[in-house]
């Protein structure tokens, strides 16, 4: 691939409607299409604001009618507002397109980033983004009294290692139940305090004509309850964090800008493109 552009649009009081963002991915999208312009990475930050993907089911909008914007992008319902590093790499990739390579390249650059200031991150198996891991079942404090149980280990449905979850939990067992009208022992924002799964960065894209758009959204240090009027992107099991509440300390915006545009050069640039080969050709 050739040199990766970045284009710093606005943080802080400069901060981009998420309207004027989606105008200006479009443009540069058939610019780049055309090879007007070479791949380009816009990076900002947006006024609080949900944005709904193409799977986004009516029950995990914010139920006190919060207004929501319907995106084009693949995934579901997230929330972007000030704290929040929020990036749109526009790039052309070869065909057959491999969206999946795409995904996995923005997740191994947040990665290195959350890396770089202290903080192991990890992929979690058939969820798209960055996390960070809760403790085992057994080590977790418990809500119901008692020792916690694993799923597994009762015989139930366990998952991925890395915050198993409980085989009590009502989230799992209950298809009626909404964490939203359960108070904050289910908010996803206090998923750190609950020692479960966490999603530090939200993932979500869309290739159209062999060029990207949409991208990734990283928590630095935003106001995380306001994850807690939505579900998610769709996930009632696990919450959400920042780097400032994981590490313990202030982290700003203008600290992690620089190391993104580090990774982001590093991985997208040195990427090797060619397709997957599957079975049988």
């Amino acid at each position: 691939m050739g040199e990766l552009r970045f284009v710093r649009m606005g943080f802080g009081a400069e901060a981009v409607e998420y309207q004027q963002a989606w105008d200006e991915q479009r443009r540069v999208h058939a610019a780049r299409f055309q090879d007007e312009v070479p791949d380009t990475c816009l990076l900002l930050e947006h006024p609080p604001v949900y944005t709904a993907g193409r799977r986004t089911a009516p029950e995990e909008r914010p139920l006190d009618g919060t207004p929501v914007v319907d995106v084009d992008r693949g995934g579901k319902i997230t929330w972007h507002g000030p704290g929040q590093l929020v990036g749109y790499p526009i790039q052309k990739l070869p065909r057959p397109v491999d969206v999946v390579a795409h995904l996995r390249r923005l997740e191994d650059a947040m990665i290195r980033v959350c890396a770089d200031f202290g903080l192991e991150t990890s992929r979690v198996e058939g969820r798209a983004g960055v996390w960070v891991l809760g403790d085992p079942v057994e080590q977790r404090p418990s809500r119901y009294g008692g020792a916690a149980r694993s799923a597994s280990a009762e015989g139930g449905g366990g998952r991925r290692a890395g915050g198993l979850s409980l085989d009590f939990d009502p989230r799992l067992t209950d298809d009626e139940f909404d964490p939203r009208l359960n108070g904050p022992e289910y908010a996803p924002s206090n998923a750190g305090q609950r020692r479960e799964d966490r999603k530090i960065c939200a993932m979500g894209i869309r290739v159209a004509k062999g060029v990207t758009m949409h991208g990734f959204a990283l928590n630095v240090n935003p106001d995380t309850s306001s994850f807690d009027k939505i579900i998610p992107c769709g996930i009632r099991d696990a919450g959400v964090t920042s780097l400032a509440y994981e590490l313990g300390r202030k982290v700003t915006i203008a600290e992690v800008l620089p190391v993104a545009e580090k990774h982001l050069r590093a991985v997208l640039e040195n990427a090797d493109l060619r397709p997957r080969v599957t079975a049988g050709g």
